[in-house]
């Protein structure tokens, strides 16, 4: 399952990608917002975050204006390593190399059919593993100090 959460800056790309979400049958949780309006990245993004943590969903697609705000909040949330991406590179190589578990894109930079080729990207690519692990054990153990 995955975790979906927007402020009023990501609400729109959200709903275009819950649409995607939707037709491609792919189950999730909206933790909000729900009507675009004014909210809080670091409010929105807690909830989605901490169900992945916990192990309620698997990973979160995360929205605000630029997609940094939000991967920020994110990245405070201990288990969380979020990226921000508008290209379909990074969003690939971010769970391929990173392990990531929280896509963040801005609603004012990443149009909807791109923002759809970066969820689908990261969905459906698997961690390599091997030498990456070192460094994602690496990244937990600089969240552990």
């Amino acid at each position: 399952m995955i975790a979906l959460a927007a402020d009023h800056g990501g609400y729109a790309l959200k709903e275009e990608v819950r649409a995607w979400l939707d037709e491609n049958k792919i189950a999730y949780k909206d933790f909000g917002s729900y009507d675009g309006q004014s909210c809080d990245y670091p409010d929105m993004a807690a909830p989605a975050c901490k169900a992945v943590v916990s192990g309620e969903c698997d990973q979160a697609l995360l929205f605000c204006g630029t997609g940094i705000g939000i991967s920020m909040a994110a990245n405070k949330i201990k288990g969380i390593r979020a990226a921000c991406c508008s290209d379909y590179f990074s969003a690939k190589y971010t769970r391929l190399h990173n392990n990531a578990n929280a896509l963040c894109m801005g609603g004012r930079v990443v149009g909807a059919g791109l923002a759809i080729e970066l969820v689908d990207a990261f969905l459906h690519t698997e961690f390599e593993g091997g030498r990456h692990q070192r460094r994602i054990d690496k990244i937990s153990a600089l969240e552990n100090k």
